[in-house]
């Protein structure tokens, strides 16, 4: 347990939380949007920091990112929660954990394993970094020193204040751009498009390298018309360098969406075409 480092003291012992778009407002004794950030006597504390309840050796690709190291291995953790709730979640239980479960492993034991493994750098993933920044933070710091690179593999829906604290250290992300719709957003994953659009502009404003993966699901976002949405926004608004990973959803290893059917691979060309039609240069195809 640590105490956060973005939040606010407000009055009778509330405290605003300040590290994603939810800003939520937290009172004694209860949690925030994502389960791990708790307001105890009126200061906020993450009730993940050091458990990591993932701890692995991927090939980079899997992040997936294809310009950013291309053929090496990456250090991946992650801790219990998401400030996302996504009905297509494949990591349900470890981002829907009701628990705070997880390994004891501090920052300085990350970076020791990742340079005994000759691993070039350490991947925050699996569930959503932005819950457990704290920790990352902490990690990515040490990280640097010691030479190598951090990744973020995220929804995106970050604070401008955490964009700021964690830029300077942040050398590589992949963000989930899930639907060019508002709506989407709200049903499917109780957040804002709005938010995830900012962190991708000021993304790219920095210079930190940025992919971009969307998981089509059947009937919900795979429109034409959003494609092009999608696919226009990355070209305009990002430039069509940036890579696009348009991937394939399986609803038997989702959290609530069991019932829909296997993104078609026809469906997943028919993005792809789309994407290079618009003048992306990067378009690739996942899970397949």
């Amino acid at each position: 347990m640590k105490e956060a480092y973005l939040y606010k003291k407000l009055t009778g012992k509330k405290t605003q939380c300040q590290n994603c778009s939810h800003y939520c407002v937290i009172e004694d004794g209860k949690r925030g949007t994502c389960g791990v950030r708790e307001n105890q006597n009126g200061k906020l504390y993450s009730l993940v920091y050091g458990k990591a309840c993932a701890v692995n050796i991927d090939p980079i690709e899997k992040k997936p990112l294809y310009h950013f190291l291309p053929g090496t291995y990456s250090l991946s953790i992650a801790t219990v929660g998401c400030n996302f709730a996504c009905w297509n979640c494949q990591n349900w239980q470890i981002s829907q954990a009701k628990r705070i479960e997880g390994e004891e492993i501090s920052p300085e034991e990350i970076v020791k394993i990742a340079l005994e493994n000759k691993l070039p750098s350490i991947s925050y993933t699996y569930t959503e970094p932005a819950v457990y920044s704290e920790y990352a933070l902490d990690t990515m710091k040490l990280s640097k020193k010691a030479g190598l690179k951090n990744i973020w593999v995220s929804n995106g829906f970050w604070s401008k204040e955490l964009f700021n604290l964690i830029s300077p250290y942040l050398d590589a992300t992949n963000i989930d751009l899930k639907s060019f719709s508002d709506e989407f957003y709200k049903k499917y994953c109780g957040a804002m498009l709005q938010p995830v659009l900012d962190t991708l502009k000021r993304l790219k404003k920095n210079k930190i390298w940025l992919e971009i993966t969307t998981l089509v699901i059947p009937t919900l976002n795979d429109s034409e018309e959003n494609f092009e949405k999608i696919a226009n926004f990355i070209k305009k608004g990002l430039g069509p360098e940036t890579p696009w990973h348009i991937s394939r959803f399986f609803g038997a290893v989702s959290w609530r969406l069991q019932n829909i059917p296997d993104t078609p691979i026809e469906t997943l060309r028919k993005a792809e075409q789309i994407g290079k039609k618009a003048g992306l240069k990067y378009v690739y195809l996942g899970n397949i």
